[in-house]
């Protein structure tokens, strides 16, 4: 008997059996992984891991740290709730045991776990790593468990590997032993690109995971989701992979398929590398911003393969090799596809057949979907409503078109219709081929379409004879040309199974991925279902796969030696092998469109490049605009086809209409498909025989340029087509991006120079971007209705030449339709290259005859800077004979050869010749006395021309810079440029290229923009006239109207109006070249119509391009045709040939000429300095102009006496004969407000004196001011400098203010008018005579220096303010001549001493060229300062002479009269306006002079100097009576309205004239004066807003053409048509009028004209006046001078438009105050007509007239009917009046007398 133990020890072996209990229990736990358990003596090492480099540790569920401790990893919250708060130590994971050991093909090492808690229990304690060394690029490890097997794939075509390790790897693998990691390195460089240390490995029974480190972010695949990037977004994204069907959606969903390859970029060198993981169960594939990539499967093994390439597409190719290359579609399949879910019969399918055919849309393969079976069960067709369905078939292929089924996975159970069995059904049960249940014998039922349905098991063998024998037995019955699978995820429309799923770890496996749902056998089976292959949990998503093998030996018992059609929905790896791919049941969204593109990209990574969306959209009703823009880009789908579902609208193009916009634009995006189907088809070739993808993203090919890693909304085909379709609604136009290379428009071929930039591409409703790659050639072919069609047309080549007019291409050719015709080598294979204007087509393989016996007809050849003169055809090296037709389009830089009969098969050598069409020379020679010699030096080509004008000597090369970096920001873009020197000819230092030149492009405005050429390292001369630019640049790239592209080589630079489209600016042409002494740059222009430049006196204000060079160079030059005169504008405004406008203006001052041509282009030539453009958008001509005076400055406001009539006379001999001048125009009652003297009044013509002859001109000017008249004297530069007391000059030499020699301190002296004291001047002898003996040395201030302007302000104050009163003038303006500076000898006293400068060499086509820079001016080489001290040649700043003394000049004035006054400039550059006007020169008193003035004042209109006008009735040679008159009529329309005229002719003043003539006079100055207060607010307009004065018509009216060529009739402002006669004897002027309502000014009636020229009576009485409708003019009574006219009443004009309504506005001050609009002191006045209201609102008053002035009439001009009662209201009451009110029914003219509206009040005046 045992011995009893106490309770004590009964209580302590309880204790210790409880405790031995949970301790066994515990070590059974952890032993076997047991989830939720940690070990006491498991502590995680939680170092500092980077936040990126995370690895969850609880995917699973919401993390809390309870559970994180339980599986003993780290924790750390973070505000980011995407980033793992939970995560893995480094102590979890497995380590190596023992050592790695060497095999046949690699290594293999055994993995034990590492002690730590489990995540889901059943880990594998001991793991088997393999790796194999496969290829030199591709790398397998695997990791299996060695105790026992586990599911692997049974793939296709990726077989056990059998081979030995590769040698000569370009990678290396380290095995990190603990914990175990896998290191993958690039040998190249050292790369580490898979690195599996960064997380643990996971190996459970179901629950398998493993983390990969990656390079970069650049990582692009796996699927099937929607991306709706291209580019992986790092950002803890956690992607499920599992096939499933469900729609594309912004969800993150599984899909349809599963591929688990990614591609990872490394950088910029392309080097790039794949990863694969051959896995089938439910995974979750997480990227992670390490950046990182973790696989996360729930069965199976781990199986990976690295692939390494170059390239990406090189790593493409290598995972095609492992998995299976793609199919080669049939020819047909490549066409055009229409379908529809929801055809309610065979008929509505025909009719949607015919309406297509008959808008002759390309169009191949005719769907239909389930409809048309019974049932919607496979294998059977509607015996009612498609009865004829067995002969759809047949009906389809009279027209060429094919005829493609649908056939789902599910198998209906039910009998058929008519109660027979389904025999598809009974035939498959026979042969027991259906998916089973658990059992593995009990099939599994669930429900599809037909109802309750089995599922087929296709990876039974015995299934796939069943699915073969299927199709042939329903293609027996109804014939079809390929096969569409569906719903083969596999679907089920029950969950699991009829009978439900039971409760196991394979159902409700322990870790559920992310999958939709969370539940694994949601819409598809139970996972413990059984097929040949294995369990549903791990073949699910095989099944499409396995339905597609099984397929495709069904088309080829169907189709024996036959391609057909094949695409599945749901793909696995390698499905691409049999077959294509749509991208499911999308919806018709603008998101749907765009997330389209990224999927194709993803499937042609993944080996099926036959892919592509449902066109328009699946679900939904699509809209016009939407399915529009997607049938133009799924025109370049590989897989095109427009399907959409039930219930929605149809989509098919027909059905919006015969003649739509989108069924033009549909058939024009298929006819470019059709066009390049021989160029797409090639691809697939290269595809199927290479692995090549076919949609291509931009970075396979631009993998430097990191702009294309994540471009994903354009796509290419292959390497050449770059599609750029429009994806956004409601857009005109899209951001595309251009990568470095040349592209070309398809439709225009016209070269696009835009090179990495993104731009903003017209896109219009009708048009996508569409471009090809330069250096490529696309075989093309004829385009038809139908594949088969287009076959038998011609073929052609478009070659797109690079930048070394280079190219290739190639082209795979076979009868389309053939599986055998690669293996039996039954093709042609073409190599394309093209170099020296030579065309090698080769055909490498030529073992095919087409029956359709085809040739090439056609070469288009794109990017050809040249005409071709001859074509040469060899074949074999013998010429063929037979003549090609050539045409070239210089504009699009497009050839096309035609006529050709290039035989298919066969090799040729096509040989071109180039020459340069007429137009298209631009001169290589343009200097003097050219020969062929010198020509030929140049290396140029000679041929002389019919027309002289037109260069016999020109370039027919490129221009030898080109961009050698490029560097883009939103604000502009900086651009080095390099220099061919094997393209140089200069022979002279002076004129070797620079080849240290940077261009850079700002983005000032949205309107404005600036381009300079410079040399970045030697610092050359540039224009020190301020522009008024912002401080950085303001536009935004949206808001631009313009967009810059860059032509890499030759260099160009081209300006594009972002809304048409049209290039304003082109320079990539031969002539650009820039040295130290001959800078030279070419445009196109974009039409004929090219206005400005100056000054010159044009024959028109149009420019004639027919050849015509005109020199820049400021002279005392009278006007004459081609000679440069007085002032230097380098601007011009073009018109394009829609009308919109822009301007150009190079901010250069050295000596140039321009070279219009036909081109139509435009060439500057300069002497140095450097370019520096700016080019204002517009839109319309008058904005051009306030843009350019935005920039340049805006003109001087004059003062309001300034715009009375003046009169000056060269010639006066005292002051008496002025003062009787005076009072015969007073008595005479002319109106009259200035007068001047010229040089006569000087004491010898030195500035500052007055001479004994004119001692009372003091007096005089007293006395005519006390009359209210004003007096202007006259200035010029030269000072004298052979006085012994001349303190104008003694006091300059004291102040340094003189120009001089350089680096001397010697004055450099000249001769002009200033004459030698105490001598007798012979005036009778010839001018250079008198200049020889009696003209004294002069010295010319610089008026550059700050001490000059102080010189020159004092010498002026001192002329005023003389204290001796005789010799004090009180002039009110100044008129500063000769200021070019002109001189009367070559150059300067003892002659020039710089040939170089004085001679350059080259010589611009100036006047007396011959004769060198110097003639009549100064020494080049003259030394000058600018105001900080820097010096300058007279070379450089010559013809800024007179501008630098303009702005010193106004300040002296305005300083000594304390009034704004006035001053005119002969010499003028841009900016003068800001402070002077211009008259017209020392021109001729000749009737062509009339036009030509009108010509000059809109000339300087353009320019900015709006205070313009000619010396009326000429200033040389005697004037004639009815010329003058004529001339007064015409001048009193001057805003600088002058008489003058010159020495030794009579005088011509009105008042000389008799009765007849003051009467003309009189009266038309009369109008001069009543209109000034209209012409002072378009002054002031001018002034504040930079507006024209003078107008021509077509500022007003450009959208009528006829205006564009107008230059005999002008404007004042918008609103007064000025038609003078302008030729003798005329009485009747032919005037036009543009589409407005116009009244004739003296009768107030409205004339009826409108858009037609018509003969208007003009008697030597009458100028012909109209007031145009929809304006209102204010006006003033006028007086004798604008003194008193000030003080009349005023009065407005009212001419209403056909709506009844006018307005207007009048600017009012005091007429002389400084600055009164900048202060403010003044009054602005609007006034608007509507109807039988007039409004006067005040709209800024801080001035009161003391003249109290009002509105005492208004005449209102087309009034339709009699009113008879006028009111007036003020503040909203009515208030009295005393007026008058008459109505003229015949003129419909409404008068209102003695009206007393005050000045100043705002008012409302209604008529009733």
């Amino acid at each position: 008997m045992g011995r009893k133990f106490s309770g004590l020890e009964l209580s302590l072996i309880a204790l210790v059996t409880v405790v031995t209990v949970v301790a066994c229990v515990l070590i059974g736990l952890l032993a076997t992984g047991q989830p939720g358990v940690k070990s006491p003596d498991f502590y995680p090492q939680c170092q500092k891991i980077p936040v990126a480099e995370r690895i969850d540790c609880i995917p699973d569920q919401l993390a809390t740290q309870s559970t994180c401790s339980r599986r003993g990893c780290c924790w750390s919250p973070q505000s980011d709730t995407s980033v793992p708060w939970c995560f893995f130590s480094p102590n979890h994971g497995y380590q190596v045991q023992g050592s790695q050991r060497s095999t046949q093909a690699g290594f293999e090492a055994t993995l034990k776990r590492l002690p730590s808690p489990s995540l889901f229990g059943n880990d594998i304690q001991t793991v088997l790593l393999t790796g194999e060394y496969q290829t030199q690029n591709r790398f397998r490890f695997k990791i299996t468990d060695p105790a026992a097997p586990r599911f692997e794939v049974q793939h296709e075509h990726v077989k056990p590997f059998q081979g030995s390790a590769a040698s000569g790897l370009g990678y290396k693998v380290e095995l990190k032993q603990s914990p175990f990691g896998l290191v993958v390195t690039r040998q190249s460089n050292g790369r580490v690109l898979f690195d599996t240390t960064i997380g643990p490995l996971q190996y459970a029974d179901q629950f398998l995971q493993l983390s990969i480190k990656l390079p970069s972010s650049n990582i692009y695949g796996v699927g099937e989701h929607v991306h709706k990037q291209y580019r992986h977004d790092v950002n803890w994204k956690t992607w499920p992979i599992f096939s499933r069907d469900t729609g594309p959606s912004a969800a993150m969903d599984n899909l349809y398929g599963a591929q688990t390859f990614f591609l990872c970029l490394e950088d910029n060198t392309g080097a790039s590398f794949g990863v694969f993981l051959m896995n089938s169960n439910a995974m979750e594939f997480v990227v992670q911003p390490a950046p990182a990539v973790t696989y996360r499967t729930i069965g199976g093994i781990l199986d990976f393969y690295i692939f390494l390439g170059d390239t990406p597409e090189q790593v493409v190719q290598e995972y095609l090799q492992l998995v299976g290359l793609p199919a080669l579609p049939s020819y047909w399949s490549l066409g055009f596809q229409l379908s529809r879910y929801g055809y309610s019969s065979l008929d509505e399918v025909k009719e949607i057949v015919e309406r297509n055919r008959a808008i002759g849309l390309p169009y191949d393969a005719q769907v239909i979907d389930i409809d048309c079976m019974e049932e919607r069960k496979d294998f059977t067709y509607d015996k009612e409503k498609f009865r004829d369905l067995p002969q759809f078939a047949a009906y389809l292929h009279e027209y060429g078109q094919k005829y493609i089924i649908i056939l789902d996975a599910a198998i209906g159970t039910q009998n058929m219709i008519d109660g027979s069995p389904y025999g598809s059904y009974v035939r498959g049960s026979e042969r027991k081929i259906w998916v089973n249940e658990s059992d593995g014998t009990t099939p599994l039922f669930g429900e599809v379409w037909p109802g309750e349905t089995v599922f087929p098991d296709f990876t039974s063998p015995e299934c796939t004879d069943w699915w073969v024998n299927e199709c042939q037995l329903f293609y027996d019955v109804v014939p079809y040309d390929g096969i569409w699978i569906d719903m083969n995820e596999v679907c089920n429309f029950v969950q699991g199974s009829k009978s439900g799923c039971a409760q196991n770890d394979l159902n409700y496996p322990p870790y559920t991925p992310r999958i939709l749902d969370r539940l694994m056998y949601s819409k598809t089976l139970c996972l413990d279902a059984v097929q040949a292959w294995g369990k549903q949990y791990d073949v699910h998503s095989l099944y499409g796969y396995s339905m597609t093998i099984s397929t495709r030996k069904a088309i080829e018992k169907v189709f024996p030696g036959k391609r057909s059609f094949l695409i599945s929905r749901s793909t696995f790896a390698g499905s691409g092998k049999h077959g294509g791919h749509w991208l499911g049941d999308n919806a018709a969204t603008w998101e749907q469109l765009r997330w389209a593109i990224p999927g194709m990209l993803e499937f042609n990574l993944f080996g099926i490049p036959y892919v592509g969306a449902d066109i328009c959209g699946f679900s939904e009703d699509t809209t016009e605009e939407l399915c529009r823009r997607w049938m133009q880009v799924g025109a370049f789908y590989p897989f095109s086809r427009n399907h959409n579902g039930e219930f929605v609208k149809h989509q098919d193009p027909a059905a919006f209409g015969a003649d739509s916009l989108l069924v033009n634009s549909s058939k024009h995006y298929l006819g470019i498909r059709y066009t390049l189907l021989p160029y797409l088809y090639t691809l697939l070739y290269k595809a199927h025989t290479r692995g090549d993808t076919v949609v291509r993203p931009l970075l396979h090919e631009f993998y430097s340029d990191e702009t294309t890693w994540d471009i994903d909304r354009q796509f290419l085909w292959g390497p050449g087509l770059l599609i750029s379709p429009v994806l956004e609604p409601g857009v005109e136009s899209t951001r595309v991006y251009f990568p470095d290379a040349e592209w070309y428009d398809y439709d225009t071929g016209e070269p696009t120079s835009i090179r990495k930039v993104w731009h903003d591409l017209d896109t219009p409703a009708e048009k996508m971007g569409l471009h090809l790659r330069g250096g490529y050639i696309f075989p093309t072919q004829e385009p038809n209705t139908t594949t088969v069609a287009s076959r038998q047309n011609p073929m052609g080549l478009i070659i797109a030449l690079d930048l070394n007019n280079e190219a290739s291409g190639d082209l795979f050719w076979d009868d389309g339709e053939s599986t055998g015709s690669i293996d039996s080598k039954a093709y042609i294979y073409y190599e394309f290259k093209v170099s020296n204007n030579t065309l090698q087509m080769t055909a490498t393989h030529s073992n095919y005859t087409d029956p359709n016996n085809l040739k090439f007809e056609e070469i288009k050849i794109l990017g050809l800077y040249q005409e071709i003169s001859s074509v040469s055809v060899s074949q074999n090296n013998v010429v063929q004979d037979y003549i090609s037709n050539t045409t070239y389009d210089p504009l699009t830089k497009v050839a096309v050869i035609r006529g050709l009969q290039l035989e298919l098969g066969k090799s040729y050598s096509i040989t071109w010749t180039l020459s340069t069409p007429i137009n298209e020379r631009f001169d290589c020679y343009p200097g003097q006395d050219v020969t062929e010699e010198k020509c030929k030096q140049l290396g140029c080509f000679w041929e002389l021309a019919a027309n002289s004008d037109v260069p016999a000597c020109y370039y027919t090369s490129r221009n030898p810079y080109s961009i050698e970096s490029l560097n883009y920001s939103s604000s502009g873009i900086v651009a080095t440029l390099n220099v061919d020197s094997s393209r140089v000819r200069a022979n002279e230092n002076s004129t070797a290229p620079i080849s240290t030149l940077r261009l850079e492009v700002k983005y000032h405005l949205n309107n404005m923009l600036q381009f300079k050429i410079y040399d970045y390292q030697k610092p050359r001369y540039e224009v020190p006239v301020p522009l008024n630019l912002p401080s950085s640049p303001t536009s935004s790239s949206q808001e631009r109207l313009y967009e810059v592209s860059l032509h890499t080589k030759p260099f160009g630079i081209q300006i594009r109006r972002k809304s048409t489209g049209t290039l304003i600016w082109n320079s990539a042409l031969p002539t650009f070249t820039f040295s130290d002494m001959f800078i030279q740059i070419s445009t196109r222009l974009p039409s004929q119509y090219i206005y400005g430049f100056g000054e010159a006196e044009h024959p028109k204000f149009r420019q004639d391009l027919n050849w015509h060079t005109w020199g820049m160079f400021t002279r005392d030059q009278p006007p004459g045709y081609k000679l440069n005169s007085y002032g230097f504008q380098p601007f011009y405004m073009a018109l394009e040939e829609d009308g919109n406008a822009h301007g150009v203006f190079l901010l250069n001052s050295n000596a140039m000429d321009v070279t219009f041509q036909p081109t139509p282009a435009l060439t500057y030539r300069t002497t140095g300095g450097i370019l520096d453009f700016y080019v204002v958008l517009g839109p319309t001509p008058e904005l051009v102009v306030q843009e350019y005076t935005e920039l340049i400055g805006r003109p001087v406001l004059p003062a309001y006496w300034s715009l009375g009539f003046q009169l000056c006379r060269y010639g006066y001999a005292n002051d008496s004969e002025i003062a009787q001048v005076v009072e015969e125009m007073k008595a005479a009652r002319i109106p009259y407000d200035v007068q001047y003297t010229d040089i006569d009044y000087m004491e010898r013509n030195l500035d500052f004196t007055i001479s004994p002859k004119f001692a009372g001109l003091p007096d005089l000017i007293n006395k005519i001011k006390a009359e209210g008249m004003r007096f202007i004297i006259i200035l010029d530069p030269g000072i004298s400098g052979n006085e012994t007391d001349y303190p104008a000059f003694s006091r300059g030499v004291d102040k340094d203010v003189f120009i001089k020699r350089p680096d001397t301190n010697e004055i450099l002296y000249s001769k002009v008018w200033s004459f030698l004291p105490n001598i007798e001047i012979d005036e009778s002898l010839p001018h250079e005579e008198v200049v020889e003996k009696f003209a004294a040395h002069c010295a010319f201030p610089d008026f550059f220096r700050n001490s000059t302007a102080e010189w020159w302000k004092n010498e002026i104050l001192e002329v005023y303010n003389n204290p001796n009163a005789s010799k004090s003038l009180k002039f009110d303006g100044l008129w500063i001549d000769m200021n070019e500076p002109a001189v009367f000898i070559h150059g300067a006293m003892g002659g020039c001493r710089n040939d170089l400068l004085n001679n350059p060499p080259y010589m611009p086509h100036l006047g007396s060229r011959s004769e060198g820079l110097a003639y009549k001016s100064l020494c080049m080489e003259a030394q000058q300062y600018l105001a900080d001290g820097t010096p300058v040649r007279h070379f450089d700043v010559h013809n800024l002479y007179g501008w630098s003394q303009t702005k010193i000049s106004l300040e002296a004035l305005q300083a000594a009269t304390n009034e704004r006054g006035i001053v005119v400039t002969r010499s003028t550059y841009p900016s003068s306006g800001r402070w002077a006007g211009h008259w017209l020169g020392d021109n001729t008193a000749a009737w062509n002079q009339l036009h030509k003035s009108i010509i000059g004042m809109m000339e300087f209109s353009l320019f900015g100097i709006s205070y313009t006008g000619a010396d009326i009735c000429g200033f040389f040679q005697e004037a004639e009576y009815q010329m003058c008159a004529r001339w007064m009529q015409l001048g009193a329309f001057y805003p600088f309205s002058r008489n003058h005229n010159g020495k030794g002719t009579p005088r011509q003043d009105p008042a000389v004239w008799d009765e007849r003539f003051h009467e003309i006079s009189r009266n038309v100055l009369n109008i001069r004066y009543t209109l000034l207060p209209y012409l002072y607010t378009l002054l002031f307009d001018a002034h504040a807003h930079g507006s024209t004065v003078v107008r021509p018509l077509l500022h007003e009216f450009v959208e009528d053409r006829e205006t564009w060529d107008m230059d005999e009739q002008f404007l004042w402002g918008p609103a007064l048509l000025i038609s003078p006669v302008l030729k003798q004897d005329d009485q009747s002027v032919i005037a036009y009028f543009p589409n407005a309502r116009w009244y004739d000014y003296h009768t107030d009636t409205d004339t009826g004209f409108r858009g037609q020229f018509q003969n208007l009576s003009a008697p030597l009485e009458h100028i012909n006046l109209h007031v145009r409708g929809g304006y209102i003019l204010p006006w003033q009574t006028p007086a004798n001078t604008t003194a008193f006219s000030r003080k009349n009443p005023m009065g407005l004009t009212v001419a209403l438009d056909d709506a009844l309504s006018a307005e207007g506005h009048l600017y009012w001050d005091d007429g002389v105050r400084i600055d009164a609009y900048e202060d403010g002191v003044y009054l602005l006045t609007s006034f608007t007509a509507n109807q039988t209201v007039l409004e006067i609102t005040v709209t800024h008053h801080n001035y009161t007239d003391p003249n109290k002035l009002m509105f005492t009439d208004i005449k209102v001009l087309g009034v339709p009917t009699r009113y008879t009662q006028v009111t007036v209201a003020q503040n909203g009451g009515t208030i009295p009046s005393n007026h008058r009110l008459t109505y003229e029914e015949n003129k419909k003219l409404l008068t209102i007398s003695s009206l007393q509206l005050e000045l100043g009040q705002n008012y409302t005046v209604q008529w009733s």
